[in-house]
């Protein structure tokens, strides 16, 4: 199998997400060719993307549909169980905290920490959010792998830190800020300003 680039990475999705969209009625088997025509992509791509995590495909049959599924959910890691922990208990912390459809793709979000004794307590949904000061222990205790920042900026790197200091080896930045990190630390940056800038940029030349 052939190295997963970042493109891959972000086209991988699409076809999950089309193959599961398939009624129960549809063919067993499909095609990369079928697939490229119903995404409007390029089928050099397509064929290119599955021949990298796949080797089942055959020539006039295409790849069994159930079993193409389990080997992009396989290659994307959506069959772990990653611990996963936010650190800002603020709106839109919480509303991933709350937010049940991670597991899905393998995150398991267990607690929300915030250095505001007010915001610590239970949420609607009974996901607990803890003083920042437990952080430590609580990844320790629970082999926290993943780290979600939805503070603001100024805090951003400290909380970054810390998070690094727990042992937590994977970033998902809210914040709008770069962080600075060691080459063995991943950082996945989601910059909400940056996609709305794109989105209206669209809207003005359409």
């Amino acid at each position: 199998m052939s190295r997963i680039s970042n493109g891959m990475l972000e086209r991988f999705p699409v076809y999950l997400n089309y193959l599961k969209s398939l009624p129960e009625d549809a063919p067993k088997n499909i095609s990369a060719t079928a697939i490229a025509r119903a995404l409007c992509m390029g089928e050099v791509n397509v064929r290119k993307d599955l021949a990298a995590i796949s080797g089942s495909g055959k020539p006039k049959i295409g790849y069994i549909v159930s079993d193409l599924i389990d080997e992009i959910e396989t290659n994307l890691g959506y069959k772990e169980n990653r611990g996963t922990v936010i650190v800002g208990a603020g709106r839109l912390g919480r509303a991933l905290l709350d937010y049940v459809g991670f597991k899905e793709y393998g995150i398991n979000i267990l607690a929300a920490f915030d250095n505001n004794p007010d915001a610590c307590g239970e949420t609607s949904s009974g996901k607990k959010i803890f003083p920042l000061s437990h952080l430590e222990e609580f990844c320790e205790e629970h082999k926290v792998q993943i780290g979600v920042i939805t503070v603001p900026a100024v805090n951003a790197q400290n909380v970054c830190d810390y998070m690094v200091e727990c042992g937590i080896s994977a970033i998902w930045n809210f914040a709008p800020t770069h962080l600075n990190v060691r080459r063995n630390i991943i950082v996945q940056n989601q910059n909400i300003a940056a996609s709305i800038a794109a989105l209206s940029t669209h809207l003005k030349w359409k």
